[in-house]
This record gives structure tokens, sequence and C-alpha cells, in this order.
């Protein structure tokens, strides 16, 4: 221990730049397991569509018309703000989001968690995942 005390005295930039990385190491850490804990792959999105999950696109209505996951009920990112008054029966059911690629529905989950939706999750890599596995896409008549 005397050593350890020794070294951070002799070399503080060295100890101080060690110390940053493990706090940072251990942040990145922390992330990355509460994103992949509230989300999901397209398996997992099927298995809750059959147990009658509310699925969520957020992407643009335009987008939506052009493809999207079979029963998704398109939402723009705005109105996540209001969701929780407009699916209120949905609170303690699962609710799965999508966008593309994944990232902005990260936020509307936080936002659905926030409004008290205790099974918000979001499919993991967004449509452009779930078109990479070959499941069908519906497109809008």
């Amino acid at each position: 221990m005397d050593k350890l005390l020794q070294y951070f005295t002799a070399h503080p930039l060295l100890a101080g730049s060690a110390v940053l990385a493990i706090v940072v190491l251990v942040a990145y850490e922390a992330r990355n397991r509460t994103m992949s804990a509230a989300s999901i792959t397209s398996q997992d999105l099927i298995r809750l569509m059959n147990q009658g999950a509310l699925v969520l696109d957020i992407r643009k209505p335009e987008e939506f018309a052009q493809g999207h996951v079979g029963g998704a009920k398109n939402l723009s990112s705005e109105k996540i703000l209001t969701a929780g008054e407009d699916f209120k029966k949905f609170k303690d059911k699962p609710v799965v989001v999508y966008c593309d690629s994944g990232s902005l529905a990260a936020a509307a989950v936080r936002q659905l968690q926030a409004q008290g939706f205790t099974k918000a999750f979001t499919l993991r890599g967004g449509l452009s995942g779930w078109r990479a596995e070959n499941l069908p896409v519906k497109k809008a008549a």
C-alpha cells in the first residue's frame, strides 16, 4: 500500500489518467448493460407480438408507408411525449418501439419509461435489423 501511495505522489498525471480510464470504462459498461437490457431481438419481437404487444414505429409517415413491421402503429417521435395518455392500457404490457437503426427508439423508450410504461423495449437494429433477417415487411396500401 505504501508503494502505491508513493507511486501516486511521484506520478500524479499517470495515476489520474489511470483513474479516469477506469471511471470511463465502468460508465461505458454500465450504459451498454442498460441499453441492451431495454432492447430485444427480432425473434423476441415476434414472440411478444403473438402475446399482444404494442409495436410502435416512430419513423415519418412516408417511411412507414414504404414498409413496416406488420401490426405496427405509426407514431411520430413528437407524440411519444403524450403516449402515456394515448396508450394507457399498455402501461403494464410489452411495448416495442423501433426506428430505422434503433438509435431514436432508445430515447423514445426512455420517454415511455418516464411516463410509467414498465415493459418498454427497442428493437435491436431497428427496421434495418428486421430486414437483415429477411423478415416480412408490410407496405401501406
